[in-house]
């Protein structure tokens, strides 16, 4: 057990390679604790998942700025401001998790009870934990008992968040929200602060350290490939090409799918699953909804998922929101292959275009692998299985630290970084402390800049592959203390 702990603290070193790494650091005069620190922040597994679910104008998104200490989230007096995100970082007490942010969006036509279930159950389902808000001025509403139902159906633990308890006079309002049998009440006021703190402590309290999901467990589960893409870009299609069979409904209305639904197919001999997170459906005068909707589906079934297979229209242009979902999955830490979609519908000039296209749109991830398919006819779908593997090997790469510092003191000698302000900071040596995704912590004498980092990536890349995979490289930064003898 003790060494278990043991390792989780290291990051992915092994004892004799920390033990290694350690003697390094103290001859570069960095203390102990320093490194430690750099370790366990770059060493964490996934992190955990709180979604923030509620009707509208409780103050679900007022309550994500708090939580995430910055205004991120879009706030405005009317249901269903579009947001580009719903996931976001955050960190309480030292630990850190992801925010979901199920920000209002109200749709006359479903009802208000059917729109706010429909999001809450997609934020549920990726999440290891939930915060209910209910707005305490108004009280328990019929739309709160229904999201209520939905809570225990789903057992997560809950934490209920009263809001809009703004001094002690609104106090008996929260204590009336006992009535939603979700244990007590944390009076909050998302707007003012007050009372945050103290429903955050809660919250660590119902979060697990690491997410219940483990990927690559010793039972030896099927990876999990999410499907993701904008709306009608041919998700349900591809699934229906690779599974042999009608698994999931096909239709020309973008946005047929509407419960994710998870496959089991086997291809090249192994089992997959296939998680398909097609747009919900669509009704022209509602699109912004369905776009809101259809990137909390996106969120949910990345935050499940190993690989991400992201879907292009190859006969259309590549889209604003082509980029934003691809930004989610790089975001997210999961292992990326990009599908061109709908080959077969391209002429010669569509494909130059096309080509030109993603030299200067996606340059940001060139390092995936890319397959030309067409869902319909099943072309190159053979070539989609191999493209997974690339992308996961990648993923799971690790470069043990010996190598990873002789490859980086022959890259600092050759290339040196730029001096600045007369000074030319140095990376001293460095460790990869995690993977899924590759994780690098690199220690320096000064302060590095960004086109450095990318220089030090893309070279990464040149030297150990990581094909298929984002990069995170972190920087310390040695503190100026007495010279040591």
């Amino acid at each position: 057990m003790n060494d278990q702990i043991h390792g989780d603290e290291h990051g992915e070193l092994g004892d004799a390679e920390y033990a290694e790494f350690m003697e390094l650091a103290a001859q570069e005069g960095f203390e102990a604790e320093e490194i430690e620190g750099a370790l366990g922040e770059a060493g964490h597994g996934p992190l955990p998942v709180l979604a923030v679910v509620g009707r509208p104008n409780v103050g679900k998104s007022t309550l994500v700025n708090r939580i995430i200490g910055r205004r991120e989230a879009v706030v405005e007096d009317r249901p269903g401001v579009t947001r580009d995100r719903v996931t976001y970082e955050a960190e309480w007490a030292g630990r850190r998790f992801k925010v979901v942010d199920t920000g209002g969006w109200e749709q006359d036509v479903l009802g208000i009870d059917a729109s706010v279930a429909a999001q809450a159950e997609y934020a549920i389902e990726a999440a290891d934990a939930v915060v209910f808000v209910v707005d305490a001025t108004v009280g328990a509403t019929d739309t709160d008992e229904a999201v209520v139902k939905l809570l225990r159906r789903a057992g997560k633990p809950v934490v209920l968040c009263a809001n809009k308890v703004d001094g002690p006079s609104a106090e008996a309002d929260a204590a009336m929200l006992w009535s939603l049998g979700l244990g007590e009440p944390m009076p909050v006021s998302a707007l003012h602060g007050r009372g945050t703190g103290d429903m955050l402590d809660e919250v660590l309290k119902a979060l697990p350290e690491a997410p219940a999901q483990r990927f690559g467990t010793a039972l030896g589960g099927p990876r999990r490939i999410a499907l993701i893409g904008r709306p009608n870009v041919g998700k349900s299609s591809l699934l229906n090409k690779v599974a042999g069979e009608e698994r999931v409904v096909v239709n020309e209305m973008a946005g047929t799918t509407r419960d994710p639904v998870d496959e089991l197919i086997e291809l090249g001999g192994v089992t997959w699953k296939f998680v398909d997170t097609a747009g919900i459906r669509k009704r022209v005068h509602l699109q912004e909804g369905a776009d809101y909707y259809a990137s909390l589906r996106t969120a949910a079934a990345v935050e499940k998922a190993e690989v991400a297979v992201i879907l292009i229209d190859a006969s259309e242009s590549i889209s604003v929101q082509d980029q934003r979902i691809i930004t989610m999955a790089v975001e997210a830490g999961r292992a990326i292959v990009i599908a061109y979609n709908k080959w077969d519908n391209l002429d010669e000039e569509r494909r130059y275009y096309l080509e030109r296209e993603i030299e200067t749109e996606l340059q940001q991830i060139a390092w995936a692998p890319r397959v030309n398919v067409s869902a319909r006819t099943g072309r190159h779908m053979e070539k989609l299985v191999p493209a997974i593997e690339t992308a996961l090997e990648g993923w799971e790469t690790r470069v043990p630290t010996g190598r990873l510092n002789a490859f980086l003191g022959e890259l600092v000698a050759a290339h040196p970084h730029p001096i600045r302000g007369g000074k030319q900071p140095r990376i001293l040596f460095g460790t990869q402390a995690g993977t899924k995704p590759p994780r690098f912590v690199l220690f320096a004498s000064g302060f590095i800049e960004a086109g450095y980092r990318r220089f030090v990536e893309r070279r990464l890349r040149e030297e150990f592959g990581f094909e298929g995979t984002p990069i995170h490289i972190s920087v310390r930064v040695r503190e100026k203390r007495g010279k040591k003898k």
